[in-house]
């Protein structure tokens, strides 16, 4: 760990490899976003050139809306996303000091799907009313979970089986509501389950933006401190100083937060929560929730995987979140393998 110095006597400590990794993550998160634009849905291919010459505002009319108007609202929703859902796994993750506390486990996804479901199936709302919906929903299971596990303070093992319980609950929800669903309803339904960012645009984007202008500065620099402690146990941290349970439910809310908000722009999109923390910590070889280089990881990880949902099959395009499914599955089996194997589970 390296620590900077100012004129003024404020100091700054940070891990150099950290920082490569968050740098190098957000690079390739960008490359794979111009990328992304250029070979977008459509019969318009544009070069990397010429996606860049348009962002600065150099381009043609008509790479300006090809770009600006319908392929960059996706790309920017994808980037968000991601980024969103990797700093909420990396907050639940550090909470119950676990590698599985992933909202995709917990239970926090599958309340955003149930709130979305009831504003489609039994109110017909719209676009805007499902995302409310779905926020609502993550809300109240996060407040749900958190009260259920409370116990004299909540217990990160405690915690990961409550969630797991109301995952199994929910799950059963969301399917009966599915049943009760008209035909387009359900369909429609069921592509917002599998996580999509087909048709989205400035206005799935925007409350997302808003929502991590306010709750990142929270977990990144009013909590990380205190968040890297908890990982030591709650009297290592009450000992040097962390007011345990205030900064356990902020850090939680803040993550429901994330998680709700980021399941309204693209749905419930799967296993990037998970993944992109245990990615990130295993790149930086560091302790601690390393928040930042997880979010670069999870906006690369999800913006790659949309390019690729959108280039593997030429006929057409898969949803996001099965591409994120397929390889999120496949490495929480090798996680389950490794973590038997060392005899942590």
């Amino acid at each position: 760990m390296s620590v900077l110095r100012t004129a003024g006597g404020f100091s700054l400590a940070y891990r150099p490899r950290g920082l490569a990794v968050g740098a190098g993550c957000a690079v390739l998160a960008l490359v794979a976003a111009v990328f992304a634009i250029g070979s977008g849905s459509g019969d318009y291919p544009m070069s990397f050139g010429q996606v860049l010459r348009t962002l600065l505002g150099t381009g043609d009319p008509a790479d300006e809306f090809i770009v600006n108007d319908v392929r960059l609202p996706r790309v920017a929703t994808a980037l968000l996303v991601g980024a969103a859902l990797a700093v909420a796994g990396a907050v639940f993750q550090s909470v119950v000091r676990n590698p599985l506390g992933s909202p995709d486990v917990l239970g926090f996804t599958q309340g955003a799907a149930t709130g979305a479901l009831t504003v489609i199936v039994v109110f017909g709302g719209g676009s805007l009313a499902l995302a409310s919906g779905a926020v609502v929903g993550g809300l109240a299971t996060g407040l749900l979970i958190y009260a259920l596990a409370w116990r004299q303070g909540v217990h990160g093992y405690r915690l990961v089986l409550i969630g797991i319980g109301i995952t199994a609950i929910l799950t059963g929800v969301n399917g009966y509501l599915l049943t009760r669903a008209q035909i387009t309803d359900a369909a429609r339904a069921v592509l917002w389950i599998t996580g999509s960012l087909d048709g989205r645009g400035w206005d799935d984007a925007m409350p997302l933006l808003v929502a991590m202008a306010v709750l990142l500065p929270v977990v990144l620099i009013g909590c990380a401190r205190a968040l890297h402690m908890l990982e030591m146990g709650d009297d290592a941290a009450f000992a040097l100083g962390v007011r345990v349970e205030r900064t356990r439910l902020t850090v939680l809310a803040a993550a429901v937060l994330l998680v709700s908000f980021g399941a309204a722009a693209a749905g419930p999109v799967a296993f990037v929560a998970l993944t992109a923390p245990q990615l990130a910590r295993r790149l930086t070889k560091s302790p601690g929730p390393n928040l930042l280089p997880s979010l670069c990881v999870g906006a690369a990880l999800l913006v790659t995987a949309d390019l690729a949902a959108q280039r593997v099959f030429a006929d057409r395009q898969l949803p996001v979140g099965v591409v994120t499914g397929v390889l999120g599955g496949g490495y929480l089996v090798w996680l389950l393998a490794t973590e038997r194997k060392a005899g942590r589970i």
